[in-house]
């Protein structure tokens, strides 16, 4: 692949760092021995410049190339301390587990229900079921903005939302916490992405679909990987 112009490394190098920063577990530095070891010298504060840089580019590309999602959504909050203070990650998953979006937020009222309700509508359209737990802040909401969806409000039925929070919960011990709302937004927006990509429900495929559907995974990346620009 052609290099980025002003790049000193190859597309191919920018976007296997990126990549594996997002799909597993690893800190920056991990991902720094993990190239050295391929010969590539390139320090972890260069990673994180371009995991910064081009990973929102490749979670749009993600975002842009999947089906319509389910009319079922499936929605939950959950604290994120940062600097002291607590903030709240909002996170909406479809009945596919696919993580549609996440917003960080200093409160979890009805505004703020409100905010991230028509961030989800303007980007994905009207959905037919919600099912959250039972916060206030989600039936307010939705009765002035979406009066027609049937919203049903549980704290066992919305477990698909919640069990998406493991991954967030684990890549918080390794990054040593979120730094501000605006680093974990653009880390959280690109992670769930990569990991709808890459992770398509393993234990619910044979061997040979999940071998297909990795090698459709990274055919994707490398066209991904061609169109980022600088």
């Amino acid at each position: 692949m052609s290099r980025i112009k002003g790049f000193r490394f190859p597309r191919s190098v920018i976007s296997y760092a990126v990549w594996a920063y997002h799909r597993f577990a690893l800190s920056l530095r991990d991902v720094e021995d993990l190239l050295a070891e391929r010969g590539v010298t390139v320090s972890y504060e260069t990673i994180r410049g371009w995991v910064g840089r081009f990973g929102h580019q490749f979670a749009a590309s993600i975002r842009r190339g999947r089906p319509a999602p389910a009319d079922k959504w499936y929605l939950d909050e959950v604290v994120i301390r940062m600097n002291g203070k607590a903030h709240w990650l909002w996170r909406a998953v479809d009945a596919n587990g696919d993580v549609l979006d996440i917003l960080i937020q200093p409160r979890r009222n009805k505004d703020a229900a409100k905010r991230f309700f028509l961030k989800l509508f303007r980007r994905w359209g009207m959905l037919r079921v919600l099912l959250t737990d039972k916060l206030g802040s989600y039936a307010a909401a939705k009765a002035e903005i979406a009066p027609g969806v049937d919203h049903r409000q549980h704290k066992g039925l919305n477990s698909r939302s919640e069990a998406s929070h493991r991954h967030t919960r684990r890549r918080e011990k390794i990054i040593g916490r979120f730094k501000s709302p605006g680093h974990a937004q653009l880390f959280l927006s690109v992670h769930d992405q990569a990991a709808a990509l890459f992770r398509p429900k393993r234990h619910r495929l044979s061997a040979k679909s999940y071998r297909h559907a990795r090698s459709d995974a990274f055919d994707l990346w490398d066209e991904y990987t061609a169109k980022l620009t600088a």
